[in-house]
């Protein structure tokens, strides 16, 4: 499959898939504008998995990309270990195949290992569709450095590469950077993806100790208690979207971008793909990147979710 360019934020359709994460339930109605203003605006690269809802998400954007061209759009989609099939021939086959047939497409422009339970086995097991054309681009999400050297040296010697790396990665966790991925992403020519660059909301702007998350929300039980501590960096976050005539939401995905990753920024409403937009041009100083950098150490906040591991 022919490798496509890719635009400098990936829109994720993680909350599509209505699994109270968001809270709320999402329709058709509500999100067909959102994917119109993607790609209206050039944000053409969409994430999502079979995870996000045992295939809502998925079928949700399949209704949309049909009034689309296939050439016009590209998808990221994932294997994720804990929903593979154990009485199928090859279960990474078995759940892209599921994968295409909501989304109704036949090729994935990237296709993730979604996490490394088991990442060997399924690493193996992707070859012979990565092999068959199916898949643009290899990927691998939630992996340290060893993990990601030992898929490596498995795709390797089957002369396959891994072509892209996704972990979260925002002010607040920087493990990606500090374990040496991001570096080792940039020798091997790969890209790497920061999901929740903006925690979800936390560093949207969005929500203060006056304004906090719905109560009853998983991101309410996580990000509320951290609020307050939060209060200064995000005092900064507003200041310096102010000098630059930017939302505060789009400084963390600028931040992002600069340190030489692509966003996946989780979309709902018309607004935020257009903060996305807006946050691909916006050009940030050394100095801001600097400040952010270290009030955001001085946090020193655990934002490491159950699903997930510091990098080290």
């Amino acid at each position: 499959m022919e490798q496509k360019a890719m635009p400098k934020i990936a829109l994720g359709a993680w909350a599509w898939g209505n699994d109270g994460t968001f809270g709320g339930s999402l329709t058709a109605d509500d999100l067909r504008p959102v994917f119109d203003a993607g790609m209206k605006a050039g944000l053409n690269l969409w994430d999502t998995a079979y995870a996000y809802g045992m295939g809502t998400s998925e079928k949700m954007l399949g209704e949309f990309l049909k009034d689309y061209p296939r050439e016009s759009y590209l998808i990221s989609d994932k294997f994720t270990p804990q929903c593979a099939d154990p009485d199928a021939e090859n279960a990474v086959t078995a759940l892209y195949e599921t994968s295409a047939k909501l989304l109704g497409i036949d090729e994935m422009d990237i296709y993730w290992i979604h996490n490394p339970v088991g990442a060997p086995e399924w690493t193996r097991k992707l070859i012979p569709l990565a092999k068959s054309g199916k898949i643009g681009r290899i990927g691998l999400s939630n992996h340290n450095l060893a993990e990601i050297r030992e898929a490596a040296a498995i795709l390797e010697a089957e002369g396959l590469k891994i072509s892209a790396i996704q972990n979260h990665y925002s002010l607040l966790n920087r493990s990606s950077e500090t374990s040496g991925i991001l570096d080792y992403c940039r020798e091997n020519g790969i890209t790497f993806f920061s999901y929740m660059v903006l925690e979800q909301g936390a560093l949207s702007g969005k929500y203060d100790t006056k304004h906090p998350f719905p109560a009853d929300s998983d991101r309410g039980a996580v990000y509320n208690p951290m609020l307050p501590r939060l209060e200064k960096l995000n005092a900064c976050l507003k200041e310096i979207a102010d000098a630059h005539g930017a939302a505060p939401a789009q400084v963390p995905v600028a931040w992002a971008i600069a340190k030489g990753t692509l966003p996946i920024i989780g979309v709902t409403k018309v607004y935020q793909v257009e903060d996305a937009a807006k946050a691909a041009a916006l050009e940030l100083t050394d100095g801001e990147i600097a400040r952010m950098e270290q009030l955001a150490g001085q946090m020193q906040l655990d934002v490491i979710r159950y699903w997930e591991k510091e990098m080290k």
